[in-house]
């Protein structure tokens, strides 16, 4: 069943006009018809059965049915703080992260970021990766599309306040030998924070662990920054979450 993200309203019974590079995705790569079944969500948990009722030039227009719920939501609420990586690594990392349930993801600048966004660039780069996120959601069956925020510098944003029973793991290859299977289950927040494609400094780790961050590895290979990220999500699911 092909699933479509739609961010506006969607009226019970009524249309949807599925527009631009949707609508080209639709019409002419998977060549459906009207007649043919899709599925809407509207990215806060609702997906509606809905019906292609014609094809007016480059509009597609969709007659829609009963909305339902039907969520394949992680039972962990995790934010991936991710180093800014370059080109398609960040998408990569984006797209895998909301396929194993990440809920929230902050783009972070570090002292040894290769990519440096000025303010323009990085509300572009961040709309880009959100849509990526969107697009994530209709592959994989989310019907809650995780937010992408604003790029924030790797310091301001630590010093933003702890929420209660937040969890927090940095992910270096330099942490002392543990297994996450050898630790209890967060009962709240996880916020797992990945490095750039240098890696941390010296000052960073230091901020990083009195700000309560507990540094954690994933054996003896030093992994590349959109593998570590891809590696450590599916860890933790696997041993608190739903894989």
């Amino acid at each position: 069943m092909t699933r479509l993200y739609f961010p506006g309203p969607i009226s019970e019974h009524g249309e949807c006009r599925v527009m631009a590079g949707q609508a080209h995705h639709v019409i002419h790569v998977l060549r459906l018809a009207a007649g043919d079944p899709v599925t809407l969500f509207d990215g806060r948990g609702l997906e509606y059965a809905a019906v292609i009722d014609r094809i007016e030039k480059a509009v597609l227009i969709l007659r829609v049915g009963q909305p339902r719920e039907q969520s394949c939501e992680s039972p962990l609420h995790i934010v991936l703080a991710q180093g800014i990586s370059s080109g398609e690594r960040m998408d990569f990392t984006v797209q895998k992260s909301v396929e194993l349930g990440v809920s929230v993801i902050q783009p972070l600048t570090t002292q040894r970021s290769v990519v440096r966004l000025k303010e323009e660039r990085a509300e572009r780069r961040v709309a880009h990766w959100q849509s990526v996120s969107a697009a994530a959601c209709e592959q994989c069956g989310r019907n809650t599309v995780p937010r992408v925020l604003p790029v924030k510098s790797f310091m301001n944003w630590l010093a933003e306040p702890v929420i209660e029973a937040e969890s927090r793991f940095l992910l270096s290859p330099a942490a002392p030998p543990q297994r996450l299977r050898d630790r209890a289950r967060p009962q709240g927040q996880i916020t797992l924070l990945i490095g750039p494609e240098g890696g941390w400094n010296s000052e960073e780790v230091l901020a990083a662990t009195v700000a309560g961050f507990e540094l954690f590895g994933l054996g003896p290979r030093v992994l590349r920054t959109e593998t570590a990220a891809v590696a450590a999500l599916a860890a933790i699911q696997a041993m608190w979450g739903d894989l």
